[in-house]
């Protein structure tokens, strides 16, 4: 029922500088596999199959990973080191790909509303690459549209972090109404510590409605001069049609060196 998955990869990466200078954020790797093809195996396996990613200046290297390398193709072939890109080749048949460029820098809500073009008028899901989400048996994506199935609403994907740091979060407030699953009354981006509803926070893993984009039109800059989809999702709680879901698996910040690390050793300690 959701077919494609939008993956906002414009920005900077500041917080990785030097590295990302030249380098997208989204292709660092966690092993040997960049952070954006985690992303998309885990919506290949909730069975999304178009990828529409929000590019920007220097990102050009995703485009390539996803794409056929002939000379390296011809320099591995009938070798071992074929194995290597066999889960990529797997990918790559059973995507689509499409592109297209946020020229400025002006927050998640912006970034989504640029892939509007790619989306179209269906409902959709939203990965942000640099969190990563491990678990054993199945994705948080896939967790998220067995839900959706369900109520045909705008999700947001949610865990419980340290109170001392909801100011780094989108936060929410609701109501449970099933195990694990709140209908959300309240959200706001980033709030001070002591004004915050919960410490439920808000990570990369979004499916939305369409309509999203008529909001997003109208939602005025808030923190920054940024366009938070924050507060289009709250235009939508109003009507009680946003619902939070706290998920089951393990999460990396990757977008921060200590979440990077972290996810690099547990990862390669899986493979031993």
């Amino acid at each position: 029922m959701i077919e494609k998955c939008l993956f906002p990869a414009a920005g900077y990466g500041t917080r990785f500088l030097p590295a990302t200078k030249a380098m997208p954020k989204e292709m660092l790797p966690i092993v040997n596999k960049p952070l954006i093809q985690y992303g998309v195996e885990e919506a290949l396996e909730a069975g999304c199959t178009t990828m529409a990613i929000v590019t920007g200046r220097g990102k050009r290297s995703i485009e390539d990973h996803f794409d056929i390398s002939y000379e390296l193709e011809h320099q591995i072939q009938g070798t071992d080191k074929e194995e290597y890109l066999k889960e990529l080749r797997q990918v790559m048949r059973e995507c689509t790909f499409s592109y297209t460029r946020q020229n400025k820098m002006l927050g998640l809500g912006h970034a989504i509303l640029t892939g509007e073009s790619l989306i179209g008028n269906e409902a959709f899901a939203v990965i942000l690459a640099d969190d990563l989400c491990v678990n054993n048996n199945r994705g948080v994506l896939s967790q998220m549209i067995e839900l959706y199935k369900r109520y045909k609403c705008s999700i947001v994907a949610i865990e419980e972090v340290d109170p001392k740091e909801v100011d780094k979060y989108g936060i929410i407030a609701g109501d449970m109404i099933e195990e694990n699953v709140y209908r959300v009354n309240f959200m706001e981006e980033k709030p001070k510590v002591d004004k915050a509803p919960s410490n439920l926070a808000v990570i990369g893993r979004y499916i939305l409605t369409p309509d999203i984009f008529d909001i997003l039109r109208v939602t005025k800059p808030g923190k920054k001069g940024e366009i938070q989809i924050t507060d289009a999702l709250m235009e939508q709680a109003k009507n009680g049609r946003v619902l939070a879901y706290k998920f089951e698996g393990m999460r990396y910040d990757c977008g921060s060196i200590d979440g990077f690390v972290k996810a690099t050793n547990a990862l390669y300690a899986k493979m031993q």
